[in-house]
């Protein structure tokens, strides 16, 4: 990582989106969608629809990955949906290298921010589970916010840290993730390894694309110093 003199920082807070970018969970979601239809007996979403949701809060999801379910149905679907994922949540990892990536930005002394479309109940219990409660600086979540793309988050977590959107940096795997960061005047890194594949991620505008950890590591070592 860049050496620790503020001054020559291009970035001082990194966000970051959690399932598909710091979390391998995006076939879970998509299993957790498909099989909460074929509970009710609804059309059963392909991988890519279901997959393309993943990022936006779960009522949000929900109504795009189903658009042709009754919204009457939608409390009962979101139940179901809580069922099947909770009964996995405890098995999923975390994308190798990325908590090393983390604990060596942290010991850089950057801040760490979380814009998840989880609820807080879940990402706080995702947190605790990994053992990364103390890890990230400020966090938020769909259920407290707006949900992606409104710039909502990333403008919350400007005004709690104090730093100015010019210095935040959005790490994430969907054009939910990009554009929210457009949207707040924020600069993005699409990472390719989650749910969005990279023919989509280029309609959204971002510094550069990445195809796994080590890459994303090798980008912010060489872009989060300002040029000289």
């Amino acid at each position: 990582m860049p050496e620790k003199n503020k001054a020559d920082r291009r970035y001082d807070l990194i966000v970051w989106d959690w399932d598909g970018t710091i979390m391998d969970s995006t076939p879970t979601i998509v299993h957790c969608i498909q099989q909460s239809c074929r509970d009710l007996g609804f059309k059963v979403p392909d991988d890519s629809l279901a997959s393309s949701v993943i990022g936006l809060g779960i009522h949000d999801s929900l109504r795009r990955a189903v658009p042709w379910v009754d919204p009457m149905h939608f409390q009962k679907l979101t139940d179901r949906f809580r069922f099947h994922y909770l009964a996995k949540d405890h098995e999923l990892d975390l994308f190798v290298g990325i908590r090393e990536l983390l604990e060596d930005l942290r010991s850089d002394n950057y801040l760490l921010g979380v814009a998840t479309g989880k609820s807080r109940v879940g990402l706080d219990r995702s947190l605790k589970h990994h053992k990364m409660t103390n890890l990230f600086h400020e966090t938020r979540t769909a259920d407290e916010s707006f949900s992606k793309p409104h710039p909502g988050m990333l403008l919350e977590l400007s005004d709690v840290t104090q730093v100015p959107t010019r210095r935040i940096l959005m790490v994430g795997d969907t054009t939910h993730d990009l554009d929210m960061a457009a949207n707040a005047g924020v600069d993005a890194i699409a990472v390719t390894y989650g749910a969005h594949p990279p023919d989509t991620l280029k309609t959204s505008k971002s510094l550069a694309h990445v195809d796994d950890v080590p890459q994303l590591t090798q980008w912010l070592k060489d872009n989060l110093q300002a040029s000289i």
